[in-house]
Order: structure tokens, then C-alpha cells, then sequence
């Protein structure tokens, strides 16, 4: 069984741990719509890398 030899100290634990920080999303802003979305996925309006992939549903209003 491993023992350690001596105990970790804070700082050592601190320098350990300095990289696993979360870091921003990447960004990205659609040349058509000018929606910002997350990069490689289709925009809220349905555009990826400017051209219309997925089409939005149509309302009708018949009242």
C-alpha cells in the first residue's frame, strides 16, 4: 500500500490546483444574423457559418 512520504503543504496543494480553474467560452458571432452562439453549433435563429441550416417553424395566426 502507498504511504506518502511527508504531508502536502497549502502551498504546493494551491500551485497544483492553479490550472484547474474554468476559463470563458468561446464566442462566436454569426455573419448573417449577428447572433452570438457557442463555436460549432447552430445559432438560436438556425444559421452556421452564415447559411441557414435549420429552419424555424412558421406561426399562424388565425384569429
Amino acid at each position: 500500500m502507498a504511504v506518502q512520504k511527508s504531508r502536502r503543504t497549502p502551498s504546493r496543494r494551491g500551485l497544483r490546483r492553479s490550472h484547474d480553474k474554468l476559463k470563458n467560452p468561446a464566442l462566436s458571432v454569426d455573419p448573417t444574423s449577428g447572433e452570438t452562439h457557442l463555436r460549432h453549433r447552430v445559432s438560436p435563429d438556425g444559421f452556421y457559418r452564415g447559411e441557414q441550416v435549420v429552419s424555424q417553424p412558421e406561426i399562424d395566426d388565425e384569429e
